[in-house]
Parts: C-alpha cells; structure tokens; sequence
C-alpha cells in the first residue's frame, strides 16, 4: 500500500509547485520557496489590515470586501509594522489569491507558532458560509482573521500565520483503512492498553512530569508584546509560568476558565510520507475545552533517522467557561489521517527542510529562546 501512487488526496509540494507555475495561485508578493512545505503553502500577509466590530462571514452574496467596508473601524498599514492588541478582531489581505480549477479545493489552519501563542486565526473567502474552507473551482481573493487571544503581536507584510492545503476529492481514510495503516506503520506509540480507532487516531495529555517534574506551561495574563520575526529571542519566564507535578490533583490536572496551556501528549506520532494529518481542534464529546489550534501534520513529521517515532503532539488547550478536569490516559483530540496524492519532494524534518518542531517533546513556539 505504501508504494501506491494516488490520484486524489492532499496534494503534494511537488504539484502545489506546479499550481504556482501556472498561475492557479498568484501572488502580490514574491513566493519565497519555504513556503511550499510537503503537503501545504504557507500564506502572508498582504498590505493591509483593519480593525472590525465583530467577527463575521461574508455569505452566499457578499464579498468580504463588502462587509469590512460595513464592519471596519480602522485601516491598518502592514507595510510598516502594527501591533494587533490581544482581545482584538482584525480582518487583513492576504498576498495570494487563488485561480482554482473544479477538481481542486482547499483548506487552512494556524501554522504550529500561530496556535503556540494563542493567536486565533481563521480564512476567509468571498461567497462563504464556513471558515477555513475553499470550495472547488474558487477564484479570488484570500483573507485572514486575526484575534490574539493572550500575548499581542508586531505582524507586517510578509508575516506568515496560516497555511493552505490543497486536495483533489476527499480521501480521509475510514477507521479500517487507518487501521491498516497503524498496523503496517504504526501510527503511534507510547499508549496503554488497546488503540481505539474510531474517527481517527485518540491522543491524551503527558501527565507523568518525567524526571523534571514538568507537565507544561501557563500563559501569564499581562506580558509585553511578541514581535513574530524574533526567533529563538524571548525569555520564557517573562510570558510562561510552568506547570509542574505539584500543581496535580489527586484526579488529574484541573484546567482554569479562559487560561491558556501549552500541554503534550503522552503518545508519540508518525506521519508516513505517502500520507498527511490534521489534529480536530474542537469535540464537544471530549469535553468543554479546545485542544490544537494548530492542525495540520505533514508527510515525515514524527520520522526520526531510523524510523521511529519520538516526536509528541503538543497541544495548545484552553478550557471554556467551567474549571475541566483532565485525567491521565483520557482522549482529549483525534488525529485523522488523509491519502497523498503523490509523494511529497520532501518530507518533514528531512534533508534540506527547516523543521522547527521534529523530534520535540515539551516545546513552545519558535520565538522563545530554547
């Protein structure tokens, strides 16, 4: 199975290369190529931005142009740097519009660093009712919806905070099929007792603290601002308290209203290279907290050298409304599995790929000094 070529799925670097080449996607700016990962494109922002009212969807008859001139409340230029205040909505250009063709549509998510600073981001095209979704066939312009949630943000032109996944058909692998796939690849490690597949892979929270006591991290409440271009720059203490073993209860770890977590899973991931993952960021049947802003996996994460996995899904996780109790080995997000169309040039991790997060365990965004 493992050596089938595939007509439909998630397409690959190597054809969303070939979609750029021949102007099904275009952009205002230059495409920088690690942009093309293995399995999506990162997008940037555009020149410009503007405060809104509300949130909102444009509708079967508007653009969303239409509504930011109905809803904005200030235009911001993005050319020269702005801070977008946390508890804030912001609707802003994104560089690359979309020339789509019938048999390719698309889907986005927050890139990893977007969802580890609790920076709530959603796509927007013309004519929709959904977020984050592109139908077949669209033509036209992209948009991002930007709510910092915790830390306010310095962004510019360029920034890039979400990323695109093109598909032709819809080839998310049925419970047999991932089945399958576990028992020749193993999808994870790491779990007790059975693996209960059913609508994708279940994950649950490290809550051992290992051998340094460390579960996680809580986001302090009043922080200076994160400039996104500095990588490996900011002090953890100065924005992060940690979450330790001591901080457990007799049951579990208690989640506090409206705080935000950066937490691991107990179990190890791979990501074949013949196929991707997204994380479901929300299950009401879990429980009343959002777990991975962060959704997509590529082809490679998880693959160390001699294939083995020892990579973790961190999880950023915010309990809404009541305190949540999160007990050791409960399922708190599925990991779903979709085909490739073709294999990807390169894979993550790999030779000749920046890779911020392969091999992580703990981790928080790039921007904090490891």
């Amino acid at each position: 199975m493992l050596q089938d070529s595939f007509s439909v799925g998630i397409l690959s670097d190597i054809e969303i290369q070939n979609l750029l080449d021949n102007k099904f996607i275009v952009s205002s700016s230059k495409i920088i190529s690690d942009q093309v990962q293995p399995a999506s494109l990162d997008l940037s922002l555009g020149n410009k931005a503007w405060r809104v009212k509300s949130s909102f969807l444009p509708g079967t008859k508007s653009k969303v142009s239409d509504k930011i001139l109905r809803l904005a409340m200030h235009e911001i230029d993005l050319s020269k740097g702005a801070v977008l205040e946390k508890g804030c909505v912001y609707i802003a250009e994104i560089s690359e519009h979309l020339n789509l063709n019938e048999s390719i549509s698309a889907s986005a998510n927050p890139k990893s660093s977007t969802g580890r600073l609790d920076i709530f981001t959603r796509l927007i095209v013309d004519y929709a009712n959904e977020f984050e979704f592109v139908q077949s066939g669209y033509k036209g312009p992209l948009y991002i919806e930007i709510s910092p949630r915790t830390f306010s943000v310095l962004v510019s032109s360029g920034t890039r905070l979400n990323q695109i996944r093109f598909r032709k058909g819809n080839y998310l692998l049925s419970d047999a099929q991932t089945t399958d796939l576990h028992n020749e690849v193993s999808l994870i490690s790491g779990y007790d007792g059975s693996l209960d597949i059913r609508d994708g892979i279940p994950l649950s929270i490290d809550l051992s603290g290992g051998s340094n006591g460390l579960i996680g991290y809580r986001a302090r409440k009043h922080t200076d601002l994160i400039n996104l271009e500095n990588i490996n720059f900011y002090k953890r203490e100065a924005f992060w308290e940690q979450v330790t073993f001591n901080d457990l209860t007799s049951e579990g770890l208690v989640l506090n209203p409206d705080e935000f977590y950066i937490l691991a899973s107990r179990e190890f991931i791979t990501i074949p290279e013949t196929h991707a993952a997204e994380m479901r960021a929300y299950d009401t049947r879990v429980g009343e907290f959002r777990a991975h802003y962060a959704g997509f996996f590529d082809p490679g994460f998880g693959i160390d050298k001699n294939g083995k996995s020892k990579t973790r899904a961190v999880l950023e996780v915010r309990s809404h409304d009541v305190p949540f109790l999160i007990e050791e080995g409960q399922t708190v997000c599925r990991l779903v599995y979709e085909k490739m169309s073709s294999l990807p040039k390169k894979v993550y991790g790999g030779k000749g790929m920046s890779s911020n997060y392969q091999s992580q365990g703990l981790k928080l965004s790039k921007h904090f000094i490891n």
